[in-house]
């Protein structure tokens, strides 16, 4: 089996948190053809990437948490404008320049749920998968980890519209039956929760 290869990738658009590009490659057959990606990173580190074998790092992390004194799920339920609705999701965010994931980990779980990082379940955590990769380059760190404290919005960005969700098995079982808005990476870490 022959590998593809991208040939050629061109900037379409550029806004703080999205890029559009043009992605020349060859398939299976030998056939020039393009696709449509959208990405995070900047023109030069996705050249780097496909080009130079540059190092590719997580753009974000997702948090499951498992709050200790409460022994419940850590969800939220934010407002999406993509979907103009509210969804259940897994706290997240975005890897700041010069951070590790540990250091996102533990500003975004304060940031949107108040909530402290206790410790990182280092055999559970996947440093890098992958959200949708026939759109996107997107990776993420998937966390598994503890955390204690008060849930709060206090230090929600102007944007973010959330509320912090604690689920014990059988509320989040519930929401398995209920919820009509639910991120696929929530949904699998609720029914992995209930087993």
């Amino acid at each position: 089996m022959s590998k593809v290869k991208v040939k050629n990738i061109e900037k379409l658009a550029d806004t703080k948190y999205l890029k559009l590009y043009s992605a020349d490659y060859i398939n299976k057959k030998g056939t020039l053809r393009n696709w449509t990606i959208a990405s995070r990173k900047s023109i030069e580190d996705l050249n780097n990437k496909f080009f130079d074998n540059g190092e590719d790092q997580p753009d974000a992390v997702v948090i499951i948490a498992k709050h200790i004194e409460e022994d419940k799920l850590v969800l939220i339920r934010q407002f999406r404008v993509p979907i103009n609705d509210y969804v259940i999701e897994l706290p997240a965010g975005l890897v700041d320049e010069g951070e590790n994931f540990i250091e996102t980990v533990k500003r975004e779980l304060k940031e949107e749920t108040g909530l402290d990082l206790v410790k990182i379940d280092e055999e559970r955590t996947n440093k890098k998968v992958y959200v949708s990769v026939g759109m996107t380059d997107e990776s993420i760190s998937l966390v598994y980890c503890t955390c204690s404290g008060n849930p709060s919005n206090e230090n929600l960005e102007d944007d973010e519209d959330i509320e912090v969700i604690l689920v014990s098995k059988e509320k989040a079982k519930e929401i398995l039956k209920t919820e009509k808005n639910i991120d696929v990476k929530a949904l699998l870490a609720i029914e992995n929760y209930i087993k």
